[in-house]
């Protein structure tokens, strides 16, 4: 979003300078724009730009390739349920990028009582997804969503963290432009010194992990490519 505003705030400039600023597209004005979706101030500001030909319809097409090119998870933190996005999208996004999971059944494991999410050879897989969002701001996620090159600081938050229910974690970290994923061993989350215990009162055995820019450096090696992530969890599962 911070490059979508500055590229049209460049050509806003232009524009100004051209007409004579007989069109008025001041912060102030902008900011007191009345929107109805999807009629906004961006479709009120390229509107302007086109109209007094100071983009081309090529660049504005330019402009919107590149905008979708760093957002194209953006629509993730659209899901404001957490269960909808960290088990639903989560679990049915890991079996896409690796069919080889399987859903887990007493016909697999008989002691199956919904632990953990995914069964592979005898190893017992849990999924958990977070988002990346600026730290230090009262707005809607979809707002407060983060690229992963943004100097921002940011708060990423794994819940319900139970090492004890399965033997690898996979961990699915979104931001706007990527999706990076680690895989863990259980007892390298359980002995993390980032894993917190007590989340919920009452709930023994869980607990909860921050990640933050001033951290994620120290889960590097635990980050795999997406064609790795079954035999990093074979690997993992060895070190239990």
């Amino acid at each position: 979003m911070e490059k979508l505003i500055q590229e049209l705030e460049k050509q806003i400039k232009i524009m100004d300078e051209a007409t004579c600023h007989q069109y008025h597209l001041s912060n102030e004005v902008l900011d007191n724009l009345y929107s109805v979706y999807p009629f906004n101030k961006f479709e009120y500001i390229i509107s302007h730009l086109i109209g007094t030909r100071t983009i081309t319809l090529e660049q504005y097409y330019d402009i919107r390739n590149q905008y979708l090119e760093r957002n194209k998870y953006l629509y993730l933190f659209e899901m404001t349920a957490p269960r909808t996005f960290g088990e639903t999208w989560a679990q049915h996004h890991l079996n896409e990028v690796v069919p080889e999971l399987h859903h887990p059944s007493k016909d697999y494991d008989a002691n199956y009582s919904g632990q953990y999410d995914f069964w592979y050879n005898g190893i017992r897989i849990e999924v958990k997804a977070s988002r990346a969002v600026e730290r230090k701001s009262g707005e809607p996620l979809i707002i407060k969503a983060l690229s992963s090159d943004s100097k921002k600081g940011f708060d990423m938050n794994f819940q319900q963290i139970k090492p004890d229910c399965c033997d690898v974690f996979v961990w699915i970290a979104v931001w706007r432009d990527v999706i990076r994923y680690w895989v863990l061993s259980s007892n390298e989350v359980k002995n993390n010194r980032y894993y917190s215990t007590g989340q919920h009162r009452g709930n023994v055995g869980e607990g909860q992990l921050w990640i933050k820019e001033t951290n994620i450096d120290e889960f590097q090696k635990y980050e795999v490519g997406v064609r790795d992530i079954l035999d990093k969890i074979i690997e993992k599962s060895k070190q239990q």
